[in-house]
């Protein structure tokens, strides 16, 4: 393994570097702050392929004049429980940070709200638009596509993304259950970084160019991931595609794949998120009833709850080790 350099950062250093660069670069003082606290929640918990790993990128598609940097996301909530946002080709945290408290609101009055999310270039985690929505009660649920990246199962061509889903549950006196996967094997920000750092990744994660099960991400960039559980992942890709394109009207993979300009930066294409209030669909009690089962399985020896872990580093305010390398290449962009 390769002997990797780090450097010390604060959060607070973190998100005033993020700031700078995305101001620097195109973006206004509303797409600034998003984007800025987005790269930032991301290094505070721990989700380092979605935090600064990600700003070269934004910026390639910037200055490729791809994504809108002063997008003025509008929403649309004619229908109660349907809440549109079209995103003004710009990124998508904006436009999520302006629709949830919509949804929120029309989940509260109605039990059930989605939220249909256009014309956005999604390049960060799930988790925060979920957890959101189960620290105001409700569960929430999310989804979206990317380029073609994992073959089906059966394939060794690409045709799906890496195909995220991320599902909260709300516990009131507690951290919210949270977990945020790709359908892939590996996300491709995590194939990504181990090849950056010389890191082997699990055997199967994908296919070389050769078209055989490979342990070696350099190479797997060239070929293919695979979905997690053979058929099992496939299927569920299959239906991330249909939520997430199918139901928005906007890009599915391959459309993504077809229509992007390759910059560096996330591909323009739709996310499905769902909100249900259980307080309105199961009445009182629901709460008592599921930490009870939470009680239960947390009981068993070895279980640790997806999220846990992510919820602790959040609790640590000192310094992130960031890639020193990393770090040149943004500071460059400034």
């Amino acid at each position: 393994m390769s002997n990797i350099e780090t450097e010390d950062l604060s959060l607070d250093e973190i998100s005033k570097l993020a700031k700078t660069v995305f101001s620097n670069n195109g973006c206004d003082e509303n797409n600034t702050n998003a984007l800025a606290r987005t790269v930032t929640t991301a290094e505070r918990d721990g989700s380092l392929s979605h935090g600064l790993f990600r700003v070269p990128g934004y910026v390639a598609s910037l200055k490729s004049g791809k994504v809108k940097g002063d997008a003025q996301p509008k929403i649309d909530n004619k229908l109660a429980s349907i809440v549109t946002v079209d995103g003004d080709f710009g990124y998508a945290p904006l436009a999520i940070e302006k629709g949830l408290p919509v949804a929120v609101e029309a989940a509260k009055n109605t039990g059930v709200a989605v939220i249909r999310l256009i014309n956005t270039f999604h390049f960060a985690a799930l988790w925060p638009e979920t957890e959101f929505l189960a620290e105001n009660g409700l569960m929430g649920l999310a989804c979206t596509v990317y380029k073609p990246a994992v073959a089906p199962a059966g394939a060794s061509t690409p045709f799906f993304g890496t195909n995220p889903v991320s599902f909260a549950w709300p516990r009131p006196d507690n951290d919210p259950f949270v977990f945020d996967m790709a359908t892939s094997t590996l996300a491709m920000g995590d194939v990504q970084i181990a090849a950056r750092d010389g890191h082997e990744v699990p055997h199967g994660t994908g296919l070389g160019p050769d078209g055989k099960p490979s342990d070696d991400p350099a190479e797997i960039l060239k070929g293919v991931l695979l979905p997690f559980g053979g058929y099992k992942g496939s299927a569920i890709a299959l239906m991330i595609e249909l939520l997430s394109a199918g139901m928005t009207g906007d890009n599915f993979s391959f459309e993504a794949g077809e229509t992007d300009n390759n910059d560096g930066g996330p591909a323009k294409g739709g996310e499905f998120i769902l909100a249900i209030n259980p307080q309105l669909v199961v009445g009182d009690n629901w709460s008592e009833h599921c930490e009870e089962f939470f009680r239960r399985i947390k009981a068993i020896e070895g279980v640790r709850l997806p999220g846990e872990r992510r919820h602790k580093n959040r609790r640590d305010k000192g310094p992130r080790k960031v890639n020193k390398e990393l770090l040149e290449r943004i500071r460059k962009l400034i």
